[in-house]
């Protein structure tokens, strides 16, 4: 490792481009749910299910590539799964948009793109030391700003040059990233990779062991999930709760975006200077309130915009915050498989809420059961996080103390 620090921070550039540009391919068929739902006659349910399955693969996907990328590393996997993404990006635009059953097949697909995030935490964390890897995961995580990026130019694209031209730019980007991550990314010096297929099995066996595996999970199935869910669902609920038409919902949601993303590099700076629990405490506690507030849909210009701003901030500074926890506690070699563990539940916690929402408004019409359990949700990780990931914590750092001595 250079000990000026070009070399990590070209290798952290380059890891939160790629995080970037998969996350705009992830998130492609979010700002154009309504305009599915008026041509091709969805349900509010449908549609709800339409722009949630590209998280599917991009979560259960998510444990398998962090496995590999224990095992070769994010020199190799970061351009595979970009040039991954690809097929199912052209698929959709060229041929996948004349049907609910091909939108929902190229959405699955499209869900590779997702998995991404399992590669860049493992690769980042190791080229940085123990007391920077917070506020670099955290500066990574700014990649998930892509889903800004498709909520701010696919709905404009779509209509200046038709339904196919955001699809086609999107997929001449990631294919130009995977040939500059090859040409540029690097194995980190330290790196330490299973040889064998049964090594990273064995591997992935002692992530599943790990009860910081199992609590991060947790946190960042309701801090991760909770930006996805919103991310992909926020213009409809804007739409329908609100009466706001499509773009002033697609801008409202990159509003949205943009706080989440500003606030990741946040929770991971927080964590370096002052560790990890109290950053998790706060973040749980202002949701529980943000939501319980929402849960009454008030009005949108003062109350709700800024129980949705307060919510986007505090649900990308748990974010960033549970990984600097990750990457603090878990065994070095087993970063990357945590990490897919990890990032896998964040992904499933954002599958389900768009669901929830879509059956509450077309059951009871309205959203505020959901935002409910949303609070629920938030106090119950709280508990946990004041018991359970306390007690690993101090665990974690006995054997340090004993060290230090």
């Amino acid at each position: 490792m250079k000990t000026n620090g070009v070399r990590p921070a070209l290798m952290l550039a380059v890891a939160t481009a790629g995080f970037t540009v998969n996350f705009w391919a992830w998130a492609l068929l979010s700002p154009l749910g309504p305009h599915f739902k008026r041509t091709l006659g969805l349900s509010a349910s449908q549609q709800a299910l339409l722009v949630a399955v590209p998280v599917i693969i991009g979560s259960l996907g998510r444990i398998p590539v962090g496995a590999l990328t224990d095992r070769f590393g994010g020199r190799v996997t970061f351009p595979l799964v970009s040039a991954a993404a690809v097929p199912p990006v052209l698929f959709v635009g060229l041929a996948g948009q004349r049907s609910l059953t091909a939108l929902l097949a190229g959405g699955l697909c499209l869900g590779v793109a997702g998995t991404i995030f399992a590669v860049g935490v493992p690769f980042v964390a190791s080229w940085f030391p123990p007391e920077r890897r917070g506020l670099a995961v955290g500066v990574f995580g700014i990649g998930m700003g892509g889903t800004a990026i498709s909520a701010l130019t696919t709905v404009g694209l779509t209509e200046a040059g038709g339904p196919v031209a955001p699809f086609l730019l999107t997929a001449g980007v990631l294919t130009c990233y995977a040939v500059v991550a090859w040409l540029v990314l690097r194995h980190p010096p330290a790196t330490v990779r299973p040889k064998t297929p049964r090594a990273s099995g064995a591997r992935m066996a002692a992530a599943l062991r790990l009860p910081i595996t199992w609590q991060a999970s947790v946190l960042y199935a309701v801090a991760f999930g909770g930006y996805v869910a919103f991310s992909v669902y926020l213009p409809v609920y804007l739409q329908t709760a609100y009466g706001l038409g499509q773009a002033d919902a697609a801008r409202r949601m990159a509003g949205f975006v943009l706080v989440a993303v500003l606030a990741r590099p946040l929770g991971g700076w927080l964590c370096d200077r002052s560790g990890p629990l109290p950053v998790l405490v706060a973040v749980f506690a202002v949701l529980a309130v943000c939501a319980a507030a929402q849960s009454f849909t008030p009005p949108l210009v003062l109350t709700g915009t800024a129980a949705f701003l307060t919510m986007a901030a505090a649900f990308g500074t748990g974010s960033g915050a549970t990984f600097a926890l990750v990457t603090l506690v878990a065994p070095a070699d087993l970063v990357g498989s945590v990490t897919g563990l990890v990032g896998a539940a964040g992904g499933l916690g954002g599958f389900v809420p768009p669901l929830v929402m879509g059956l509450d408004y077309g059951r009871l019409g309205s959203y505020g059961l959901s935002l409910a359990l949303l609070a629920v949700a938030s106090l119950v990780t709280l508990l946990m996080t004041v018991t359970t990931v306390r007690s690993t914590l101090r665990r974690h750092a006995a054997p340090a103390r004993c060290q230090a001595r």
